[in-house]
């Protein structure tokens, strides 16, 4: 992975400001508070915001410029399933992305049913989204980013709002995987143990390196100020 100089700009804002990251890290984190940039930055890592300048390229692959070579490359997990998920069936939505990739409607088709057997899901194949449980959504859309087999999973705080099972389950899905994880978070409990961190302040870097020196130093800056009783500063 190498982001060299980002900047993005949107309505005469900079939301992020000369964000540069080179790492071959398999488990990489970005940490901030609410506001902070990170879901934006990841966005764009995964070549779905276009920087206003500076390059990124995911896996060797130019993710602003070549949207298919990126569709390979990095998978997105967002928070909420249901601004990730389009289609009415389970089916649809794992061939979605396959197909988008350009593959041969019978490797789609095996693609799909290989995934569904991986999880176990395969009664899933026809299931209407809208009857699914969150976890089960989420499930879905983790699913379908690992049948594209990507070189690199974003994971954008996609265990909020999960019961204490389901989290398992995605986490011991994750681990499994053969791609390098991106965890985007503000709990730096979650990535204590990853290889590389990124701490975002305010649309730059405010620190970056081993996970292990990066997120205690996130912990004790947001510890003490919180312990502030200027609210200005956290409702940031």
């Amino acid at each position: 992975m190498n982001l060299e100089a980002v900047d993005l700009r949107i309505d005469g804002r900079d939301i992020l400001r000369g964000i540069t990251v080179g790492s071959d890290a398999r488990r990489l984190a970005v940490l901030g508070r609410n506001g902070s940039g990170k879901t934006t930055l990841a966005r764009v890592m995964a070549g779905l915001t276009a920087p206003s300048n500076g390059s990124v390229k995911i896996a060797g692959v130019d993710v602003t410029c070549n949207r298919r070579g990126a569709l390979a490359a990095v998978g997105i997990l967002f928070q909420n399933p249901d601004h990730q998920i389009i289609f009415p069936t389970v089916e649809e939505e794992l061939a979605f992305g396959l197909t988008q990739m350009g593959l041969a409607q019978s490797e789609v088709r095996a693609r799909v049913q290989d995934t569904l057997a991986q999880f176990g899901k395969q009664e899933w194949s026809g299931a209407a989204i809208h009857q699914l449980s969150q976890g089960q959504r989420q499930l879905v859309c983790l699913m379908a980013i690992l049948a594209m087999a990507p070189k690199v999973i974003i994971l954008d705080e996609p265990f909020a709002g999960l019961d204490i099972p389901t989290s398992m389950h995605l986490h011991r899905m994750l681990d499994r995987a053969e791609a390098a994880l991106v965890h985007i978070t503000h709990d730096p409990r979650m990535i204590a143990d990853y290889d590389h961190a990124l701490w975002i302040e305010q649309g730059t870097v405010e620190m970056q390196g081993p996970a292990g020196q990066v997120a205690p130093a996130f912990e004790a800056a947001m510890i003490e100020l919180g312990g502030r009783d200027d609210l200005t500063n956290l409702s940031r």
